[in-house]
């Protein structure tokens, strides 16, 4: 099954047991989907469905996105000392995150960032968009695109020290 369908049962029981802030949740996640699935039909000149036709890759780029937003939303409301919507957006993030695939830790990440290291003799920092680019397509969906840029540039300083 994939997500997608996965969401589309998850609302229905949501709905069922009249849990508002799932509902609320899904249905964005939804939209979004759709939103991105019309834009890729629409570059290739089609109609749009609910975002059956997107990917697995694709929907968990558009989960990540929704998860990045809450997370810049809960930053935001907690300096606004509006800890009552700060903590209806981590609820949502909790919800999202039931969809998507568990990260990797950190440790592996530096595996695969040693092995790019290597592979594309990487010397410094100045090769940090080589090697993210050829650790993110070998991370595809399994972690965060901020925890790799920091542990890419962190590996790359050390790189140069040697």
């Amino acid at each position: 099954m994939n997500i997608i369908e996965q969401i589309d049962q998850d609302l229905i029981q949501a709905q069922k047991s009249k849990n508002e802030a799932v509902i609320s949740t899904l249905r964005m996640i939804k939209n979004s989907a759709k939103n991105a699935s019309i834009e890729k039909k629409s570059a290739k000149g089609g109609s749009a469905s609910g975002g059956d036709d997107l990917n697995q890759e694709e929907v968990i780029k558009i989960l990540r996105s929704e998860v990045k937003k809450r997370n810049e939303s809960v930053e935001a409301f907690k300096k606004g000392e509006r800890q009552d919507l700060a903590d209806k957006e981590t609820a949502e993030i909790e919800t999202i995150k039931k969809y998507l695939p568990k990260e990797i830790s950190d440790e592996d990440i530096n595996k695969v960032v040693v092995e790019v290291i290597e592979s594309t003799k990487a010397q410094s920092p100045k090769d940090f968009g080589q090697v993210m680019g050829v650790v993110m397509k070998k991370l595809v969906g399994a972690a965060d695109g901020g925890k790799v840029t920091q542990l890419v540039k962190q590996a790359l300083e050390k790189q140069e020290e040697k």
